[in-house]
């Protein structure tokens, strides 16, 4: 899975493995956790919701600028120097 954050000047570009989990299915501490950093908990509301776990296996970030060294800062899993 790829992810693109937050917008097209300041670019955070996630790739990793994705996990789909409903809100019936979801592990409790990872809806938890989500509840705690957002202050909403969609297990509680009307019809259902998708959780998804993204792990990042890379890690791209620049500014402005689409082609820079450097911008790799995760490779593999593992955090680049």
């Amino acid at each position: 899975m790829r992810l693109s954050l937050p917008d097209t000047f300041d670019v955070v570009l996630l790739q990793g493995e994705a996990e789909c989990f409903t809100d019936q299915d979801v592990p409790g501490d990872a809806a938890d956790a989500f509840t705690g950093k957002f202050g909403w908990d969609p297990r509680t509301e009307n019809g259902s919701f998708l959780y998804v776990r993204v792990v990042p296996k890379t890690v791209r970030a620049w500014r402005g600028e689409p082609e820079l060294r450097g911008r790799v800062i995760m490779r593999d899993g593992t955090w680049l120097e």
